[in-house]
C-alpha cells in the first residue's frame, strides 16, 4: 500500500469513529460530555490533517504543510486536552502551545528555510510532548486505582509517543531517504499513518471505555449511597453490616450498633423549611462521619435516623465512641443564613451478644435503647441491655 492511499483510508476510519462518537453523545452522562465533544473535534482535526497531507502534491508548500500538519498537531491537542476534561483539569494555554509552536517551525522551514528533516524534528517534538503529558494526565489521575479502560488510554498515548519518537530518530540519522511524508521510497511513509490512526481510531474506543467506567461507577455509587448526605444507603447497611458481623464472629471482636436520632429535627423543618431541614441533615451526617472516621461504617436509616456499626478495639468502650458521636454534633452548631442552630443526637446502642447472629437483632435492642434515651431527657447514649 502506497503512503497516499494509506492517509486516505486512515482519514476515512477517523471520520467514521468520529461520526460514531457524535452518534453515542447523547447516551454519555453530562460529566464526560465536555471532554468527549474535545475528543470528537480533535479526531476530524486529525481526519482533515491526513486528507491534506494525502493531496499535498496539488497545492501549494506554504499553504498546505504548515495547514496539514497544523490540524494534526491540533488534534493531538483536542485529545489530551479531553483527558484534562475528563479529570477535571482546568483549561490551560499549555495544551495549545506545543502545537502553534510545531506549526510556526513548519512554517518556517517550508516557506523561509525549506528543510524536510527540520519539519520532521519539529513536529516530533510537538507530537511526542502532547502524548507523553496526555499519558502522564491519565496515570496521574488513577494512581493506586484499578482501570484497566484508563491504562489502555494511557499506553496507547505512551506508545505511540514513542513511535513519533523513533521515526523522527530515523528521518535524522537517514537524511534524503524520502523528499516528503507521502514518497513511496521510505517504507516509514507507510508505516507512519497506520500507527497515527491508533489514537483516533484505537484510541477512540479505549476513550468510550473509559466513560462507560465511569457512568458504571456512578450508578453503583448511586445504588449504594443516600442521595442527600452521601453516606450509605439501607442497602448498603444491610449488606455491609451482615458482613462485618459475620467477621467479628470469626475474629471474637467487639462489635456493635448505634441508633443516632436527631433530637426535635421537625421542629427544624417547620420553623426553617425543607431546604434548610435537609442542609440540617447534611451538617449533622458530615459530623457524625468525621467521629466516624474510616474505621466504623455510618448509614442513613431514613429521615432524621443514622446507623453506625461499631467495630471497637479492645482498648476502646463501646460508649465512648458512642459518646463521641454525640459530642461531634452538639460541639458544631448548625448555621444557615443569620440562623445558627445547636442540634443534638439521642443514641441507642447495642453490643453484639454472644448467641446474636443477625444485624436485626442488634437493630432492635439499639432500637429499644434509642426509644429510652429519648424519653430520659434526649441528648445522651443509653446502652441496651445485653443480648443473648
Amino acid at each position: 500500500m502506497d503512503p497516499l492511499t494509506a492517509f486516505l483510508i486512515v482519514a476515512l476510519m477517523m471520520l467514521l469513529n468520529g461520526g460514531v462518537l457524535g452518534l453515542m453523545h447523547g447516551d454519555l452522562s453530562r460529566d464526560v460530555q465536555p471532554s468527549a465533544i474535545s475528543w470528537r473535534i480533535g479526531t476530524l482535526l486529525q481526519a482533515g490533517g491526513c486528507i491534506l497531507l494525502a493531496v499535498q502534491a496539488y497545492l501549494p508548500p506554504l499553504f498546505v504543510l504548515p495547514l496539514a500538519n497544523g490540524l494534526v498537531l491540533l488534534g493531538v491537542a483536542g485529545c489530551w486536552r479531553a483527558v484534562r476534561q475528563f479529570y477535571g483539569h482546568d483549561e490551560s494555554i499549555v495544551v495549545l502551545l506545543p502545537s502553534l509552536c510545531g506549526i510556526a517551525g513548519i512554517a518556517w522551514f517550508t516557506g523561509v528555510q525549506p528543510d524536510l528533516t527540520a519539519r520532521i524534528v519539529v513536529a516530533t517534538v510537538a507530537w511526542t510532548a502532547m502524548l507523553f503529558a496526555a499519558a502522564w494526565t491519565v496515570l496521574r489521575a488513577i494512581r493506586g486505582e484499578r482501570a484497566r479502560s484508563a491504562r489502555v488510554l494511557a499506553g496507547i498515548f505512551g506508545l505511540l509517543a514513542v513511535f513519533m519518537l523513533l521515526r523522527g530518530v530515523y528521518f535524522v540519522i537517514t537524511p534524503g531517504v524520502a523528499s516528503s511524508i507521502v514518497d513511496t521510497r521510505s517504507w516509514m511513509n507507510v508505516l507512519t499513518p497506520m500507527l497515527a490512526s491508533v489514537l483516533p481510531v484505537i484510541g477512540t474506543t479505549g476513550f468510550l471505555l473509559l466513560c462507560s467506567d465511569r457512568m458504571r461507577r456512578r450508578w453503583e455509587q448511586a445504588a449504594s449511597t443516600d442521595d442527600l448526605t452521601g453516606l450509605a444507603n439501607r442497602r448498603t447497611l444491610a449488606a455491609a453490616g451482615a458482613q462485618r458481623l459475620q467477621q467479628a464472629r470469626l475474629e471474637g471482636a467487639v462489635l456493635a450498633v448505634a441508633i443516632v436520632d436527631i433530637d426535635h429535627f421537625k421542629t427544624v423543618n417547620d420553623r426553617f423549611g425543607h431546604e434548610a431541614g435537609d442542609l440540617a441533615l447534611q451538617h449533622v451526617a458530615a459530623r457524625l462521619q468525621s467521629a466516624c472516621g474510616r474505621h466504623h461504617l455510618l448509614a442513613r436509616q431514613g429521615g432524621e435516623e443514622f446507623v453506625a456499626v461499631l467495630a471497637v478495639d479492645g482498648g476502646e468502650a463501646v460508649a465512648t465512641v458512642a459518646e463521641r458521636l454525640r459530642s461531634a454534633v452538639r460541639a458544631a452548631p448548625f448555621r444557615h443564613g443569620e440562623t445558627v442552630l445547636t442540634l443534638t443526637v439521642s443514641i441507642g446502642v447495642a453490643v453484639l451478644g454472644a448467641q446474636e447472629r443477625h444485624l436485626d437483632d442488634l437493630l432492635r435492642r439499639a432500637d429499644t435503647a434509642l426509644y429510652a434515651a429519648k424519653h430520659g431527657g434526649r441528648d445522651r447514649v443509653v446502652l441496651a441491655e445485653p443480648g443473648g
